[in-house]
């Protein structure tokens, strides 16, 4: 019967709380006058007591509404609801205290004991928070009885989130996990115990600690640490022989930064790249985003659902997601809606290249800001197909951008890749162009009110994004899946590799610091090699890399490069207030001759012409060296 009111409905909660608190607080008000007459209340004052019920039951129910006091969880209730219900309780005692005053001539409230209002302060601070821990304070004592089917598991991480999680851990009884300790590396937090566990050591000493602690699995709450503290603790685990490793993700990847047992996850491969945590001036986004109408391009894909998800924490006016897949759309828009149900967000299946509907969406939406994501970016197969390369990455771009500035856009970023600088693909050449179409454009005034002022154009770019569609991380996972053998197409090819979530919220971060014509190159690191990257995806499988799983050289293929660059040797770069964001010193371009060749290549593109197309993308991009020419 408990447990059924203890897993019990919104609606049930509700009903449950608002009449045991009724109960509660007649039974405080009951008792403060015993306590305050030794034990017999005078006839006198059965009036009074009368007049205390009524008058606290009135002003104190609403009051704990107002204070969300019938809307939190029960079972992760913690300090946050006893400081709102210590705030609920004085303020009710207050308008209790004030009605008594001026109502002191009435019957009810003639002669009234003052320190009976002082005791039911007390008693209904008491017994209304007793009730709320009550949930948590039966778990524990009753989560003794089922250990055994629990896994031992240490927590690494004594800071909040770690807290977080132990709490959400004796908070259910059903959870897997038993906690024994926690590991950190703070000195100050050796030996110091928390809810009852104790710090046992620093991650270097995670072996002996699993060892003397028959730990079966473990716990990375660190979502605020770069990834090289992650590798050493997972290097640790992997070394007392665990095969059970879970982790909180970045905060990055947290919606509202919640942690909970639900954000549990396996190690990623992503978690283990050694790369520094973004550091974010979020004010500066959010006066860039806030109110805003936003439009995203291409937002079904990696990149741009991503924005989609991160710009939707800045609380835009509107969120416009375009794509052509309809598909990536739906899914998409349901997830979002689901994590943001206060958000208004709008939807349009569009191909960039249809020039009309283009115009038709930015005439009705008037888009303050625009993320331009759209792109096509298979390296190989737009080596096949270097005409819809060009048609989407270049024409695309600049009926996107042209619109925008025509409909007075405050802002057009540009997503672009390092694949853009020294290009030696179709791909990567399409890219450069596009940002050169930016470039051009960022000098013209509004078009259509004339006010002067200009839409500001903004590229920026970045490595490789983990995890991304077509990327290297699920072609492996897919391999790794089927038994192997994992394929590598070089041992010394190195790429530069960015979480999706990282790279979005730089992305937001450069347009907010963008005042029109840069080109921002984001840090992307230390460069991977592609053969460490598989052996660590083949670990994380439970596997030994040549041993038990084997690796294969299949060969360089067209228009890839041993190492991608960030910036051409002319180019260098500026540092930017960001210490993870530079700018791209760039020449002039030359707007005549860049529109008279743009004509060519599309007369080119229309007669599906490779070789020509690649000798005028040659003249558009003068860094541009095919794969065959090298």
């Amino acid at each position: 019967m408990y447990n059924k009111i203890l897993q019990g409905t919104n609606k049930v909660r509700i009903v449950f709380f608002a009449i045991a608190d009724i109960l509660l607080i007649t039974l405080s008000v009951w008792l403060a006058f015993l306590l305050r007459f030794d034990g017999k209340i005078p006839v006198e004052h059965i009036l009074n007591l009368q007049g205390l019920i009524i008058s606290a039951l009135f002003f104190t129910l609403p009051i704990f509404y107002f204070f969300k006091l019938y809307s939190f969880s029960w079972v992760y209730v913690s300090t946050q609801e006893l400081i709102s219900l210590f705030k609920a309780t004085t303020l009710s005692f207050l308008f209790s205290g004030a009605a008594l005053l001026i109502f002191r001539d009435f019957s009810q409230f003639s002669g009234f004991p003052r320190s009976t209002l002082f005791i039911s302060y007390f008693l209904i601070f008491l017994f209304c928070g007793g009730v709320r821990f009550s949930k948590r304070v039966y778990l524990q004592i009753f989560q003794k009885g089922i250990k055994k089917e629990k896994a031992r598991t240490l927590i690494v991480g004594a800071g909040d989130a770690g807290e977080q999680i132990l709490r959400s851990i004796l908070g259910s009884r059903y959870s897997p996990y038993l906690s024994v300790g926690f590991i950190d590396d703070e000195p100050t937090k050796q030996g110091i115990i928390i809810h009852g566990l104790k710090v046992l050591g620093k991650i270097k000493d995670i072996p002996q600690v699993i060892e003397g602690q028959g730990v079966e699995q473990m716990i990375i709450a660190l979502p605020s640490e770069g990834s090289k503290t992650i590798k050493i603790a997972v290097e640790q685990g992997r070394r007392a022989g665990l095969k059970k490793i879970k982790i909180i993700p970045p905060i990055t990847e947290l919606i509202n930064g919640e942690i909970s047992l639900g954000t549990l996850r396996e190690v990623q491969v992503e978690d283990l790249l050694g790369r520094e945590p973004v550091s974010l001036d979020t004010k500066s986004i959010d006066n860039f985003i806030q109110d805003k109408t936003v439009l995203i391009t291409g937002a079904a894909g990696s990149i741009g659902s991503e924005l989609s998800r991160q710009i939707a924490k800045f609380k835009p006016t509107l969120l416009l997601l375009l794509d052509q897949d309809e598909t990536g759309i739906f899914n998409i828009i349901e997830e979002l809606e689901d994590k943001f149900p206060r958000l208004e967000i709008s939807s349009e299946i569009c191909d960039i290249q249809d020039e009309e509907k283009i115009e038709r969406i930015f005439k009705r939406f008037l888009p303050n800001i625009v993320f331009h994501a759209a792109a096509y970016k298979h390296v190989p197969l737009m080596e096949k197909h270097p005409d819809e390369a060009v048609k989407n990455n270049i024409f695309g771009t600049k009926i996107v951008a042209e619109t925008a500035l025509k409909y007075n856009s405050e802002n057009f970023i540009f997503v672009s890749t390092d694949k853009s600088v020294n290009p030696t693909s179709v791909m990567g050449a399409t890219k450069r162009a596009g940002e050169m179409v930016c470039q051009t454009l960022n000098q013209k005034p509004f078009l259509k009110f004339g006010k002067g002022e200009r839409t500001k154009f903004i590229s920026v770019r970045f490595g490789n994004v983990l995890d991304s569609r077509g990327s290297v991380i699920p072609i492996f996972r897919e391999q790794i899946k089927k038994g192997g053998p994992v394929e590598v197409t070089h041992p010394e090819m190195k790429r530069y590799f960015m979480t999706t979530s990282e790279a979005c919220l730089l992305v937001m971060q450069a347009g907010a610091m963008g005042k029109g014509g840069e080109v921002f190159v984001l840090d992307m690191g230390e460069p991977v090699k592609i053969l460490n990257l598989a052996k660590e995806m083949i670990r994380l499988s439970g596997f030994e890399p040549d041993k038990d799983m084997p690796i294969v050289f299949t060969g360089v293929r067209p228009g890839e490069k041993f190492f991608e660059e960030i910036l051409t040797a002319e180019e260098g770069t500026m540092a930017t207030k960001h210490q993870q964001i530079f700018m791209a010193k760039l020449s002039e371009i030359d707007e005549e001759k860049l529109n008279q060749r743009l004509e060519n290549l599309r007369e080119a593109v229309k007669k599906s012409n490779r070789e020509e197309i690649v000798n005028i993308l040659k003249q558009i991009v003068p860094f541009y060296k095919p794969n065959d020419a090298i």
